[in-house]
């Protein structure tokens, strides 16, 4: 049965999060304890280190920040160039790139920058996509390791030792406390929190005929070389207060275009843009622990105090974990066809990884669906509702 922090709507079935005696989630926790934070001296902190990494000579970029496309990369870019820095925005085209997606991402361009686009195999990714939805239930597994990989490379490359993140998506959203308090993306990060899964690049070699010579881009570099260069990356959310709704107003002054409705299983119309099998990526998180896009985004905004813990529960129970029929418009159909899937294949799959200890089962032990295919929650001793 599921148990919910007393403050927000997440569930203790999220991997590396943690409730206090009082029943309150590391995440509600790591954002109350911002008020304690001094940003000031973080401010001081980060002019420091932009000053040791700034090239002088005006020869190379002063940094590469890794970007999507999306709302909180274009606010970093907004970000660096208010820093006075020269960056070189490098990019891992997603799976199955969208149009508005493809917007957002050449307005990066047109805000003043150069950008490296980096578009990895599309017959070896179709592979590692179907592999890793088959495997570990993420078909953005491929996605997930390129974009930690691709920009760190191409650090190397062209010698850049300093890239910029955005956010410690484990102080976001909750995590261990030593790796939410992290300033610095490390190889231990991504091991750890990259979104690998436990499945790792050496693993895919010899399957489905990918071989090493195919993986070469989702590779992270060699100690040597990383120390060579010099290597270092940081969280820009560690030295400034992050909000991703602050930042989507920002981003849409600056010619970032959102979704015409709400996005499918999720709250809002502004994120998550760029990649048609996002639906897919997000119902697996819900199959597998009980919650999915809605409840994050509903999480961030009554830490914030833009929704009642009690409206936020209303607006979860509307929007997440819906079967993904369509994704920003796209039918499943489409999503599926490159992988050579269908639809009746796909749902095997997904009923594999569903958790029947968080859904309603039959007395045979099948899971009940309603007539488009929607799962139904088990009612915990402490229901999401139970604490408005």
């Amino acid at each position: 049965m599921l148990r919910y922090c007393t403050r927000c709507v997440m569930p203790d079935s999220k991997p590396d999060l943690r409730f206090d005696a009082e029943g309150v989630c590391s995440a509600c926790r790591n954002y109350e304890n911002r008020a304690e934070i001094d940003y000031a001296a973080r401010e001081v902190e980060l002019q420091r280190v932009l000053e040791r990494y700034r090239c002088k000579s005006g020869t190379n970029y002063d940094c590469i920040v890794p970007v999507s496309g999306g709302k909180d990369s274009t606010y970093q870019v907004l970000q660096v160039l208010d820093l006075g820095l020269n960056p070189l925005c490098v990019t891992a085209t997603t799976d199955h790139l969208t149009a508005i997606g493809r917007h957002n991402l050449d307005n990066i361009k047109a805000l003043g920058v150069d950008l490296i686009e980096v578009s990895t195999n599309p017959q070896v990714r179709r592979r590692i996509n179907r592999l890793a939805l088959e495997t570990v239930g993420d078909i953005s597994w491929p996605e997930h390791a390129a974009i930690f990989t691709i920009p760190v490379r191409v650090a190397v490359q062209m010698q850049i030792p300093l890239i910029i993140w955005g956010e410690n998506p484990q102080h976001e959203y909750g995590g261990p406390a030593a790796a939410a308090q992290d300033n610095t993306l490390t190889r231990r990060w991504l091991e750890e929190f990259g979104g690998l899964l436990g499945l790792r690049v050496s693993d895919l070699v010899g399957q489905v005929g990918i071989t090493r010579r195919d993986l070469v881009q989702y590779t992270y570099p060699t100690d040597e070389d990383l120390a060579r260069v010099g290597v270092s990356c940081i969280f820009l959310g560690y030295y400034r207060p992050w909000d991703g709704y602050r930042n989507a107003l920002v981003a849409q002054a600056h010619g970032f275009h959102t979704f015409p409705t709400t996005v499918e299983g999720s709250l809002v119309n502004y994120e998550n843009l760029d990649n048609a099998q996002t639906g897919i990526h997000d119902y697996f998180k819900f199959l597998k622990f009980g919650f999915g896009r809605a409840t994050d985004i509903a999480c961030l905004h009554v830490r914030r105090g833009r929704l009642s813990r009690r409206e936020a529960i209303r607006l979860v129970e509307k929007h997440d974990g819906k079967f993904p029929w369509t994704y920003l418009g796209v039918p499943i159909e489409d999503v599926l066809e490159p992988l050579e899937m269908s639809v009746d294949d796909f749902v095997k799959i997904c009923d594999r990884f569903t958790n029947k200890k968080i859904f309603e089962c039959d007395r045979r032990g099948r899971l009940i669906k309603d007539r488009r295919g929607n799962l139904t929650k088990l009612v915990s001793d402490n229901p999401v509702g139970a604490a408005a």
